[in-house]
């Protein structure tokens, strides 16, 4: 039986979740993509607590494009960091690593994370 491209990315997720901890030394830098936003969270897996969230639903702009994830990409670093968070684990969801996710993960790069 063929698997649907959700059910395939929700299997992808499962195996990735697995080897991928957040602690609060080093919190997991997440990334959700819908067709019509971006969204970014760190999260501490110990204590269940998002530390730092981000969106383009946050900047107001809809239909996502690579620039606009970038951004939310730079945003987030630049909240990580008043949180005093420099180093992240990326977990990308189960998202194929390219097109915005990527672009995601360069802004937050460029703004100063490590990961």
């Amino acid at each position: 039986m063929k698997r649907t491209r959700r059910e395939a990315r929700l299997k992808r997720k499962i195996r990735i979740r697995k080897k991928i901890y957040g602690t609060p030394e080093r919190p997991r830098l997440v990334v959700f993509r819908s067709n019509r936003y971006i969204y970014a969270q760190v999260v501490d897996d110990t204590k269940g607590h998002t530390l730092v969230a981000y969106s383009s639903l946050a900047m107001g702009k809809k239909n996502v494009s690579k620039e606009v994830a970038k951004e939310v990409g730079l945003k987030i670093a630049e909240l990580a960091k008043k949180a005093k968070i420099e180093k992240v684990v990326f977990d990308r969801n189960g998202y194929l690593y390219h097109g915005r996710v990527k672009a995601l993960a360069d802004g937050a790069r460029e703004g100063g994370l490590k990961f």
